[in-house]
């Protein structure tokens, strides 16, 4: 008799994008900004933008225009529209007051080896 493999854990399983409440015009689909983490890479970097009608194709879109040689670990695609960024022209304003709080540039540190991707 076949032994029935079980479902793995929520935590495991990934998460379906939200459904769009609202048919997209396909003249005026949304603009999605698109994150890629290489394979050997750690962080996500912004690579471009796209027009998709909802997640699930941006997805697939991404794939196939910024992934061409399979370099891709991970992407993530990003509505524009969610996206609230600073002024350069607050720069100062807004980075300023850490210039004065050493700790949070710890260049006087002594990491061990062991340590990586610090």
């Amino acid at each position: 008799m076949p032994t029935r493999k079980s479902a793995p854990p929520a935590a495991l399983r990934p998460t379906p994008p939200p459904p769009n409440p609202e048919p997209v015009d396909k003249k005026n689909w949304p603009l999605w900004e698109i994150f890629i983490r290489s394979r050997q890479g750690l962080s996500h970097r912004h690579v471009g933008s796209l027009h998709a009608a909802d997640a699930e194709m941006a997805v697939e879109n991404a794939r196939d225009v910024y992934t061409r040689r399979q370099e891709g670990a991970s992407i993530w695609v990003v509505p524009a529209n969610a996206i609230t960024a600073s002024s350069p022209d607050e720069k100062d304003v807004l980075f300023d007051p850490a210039d004065d709080k050493v700790y949070r540039h710890p260049t006087f540190y002594d990491l061990p080896d062991e340590v990586k991707h610090m």
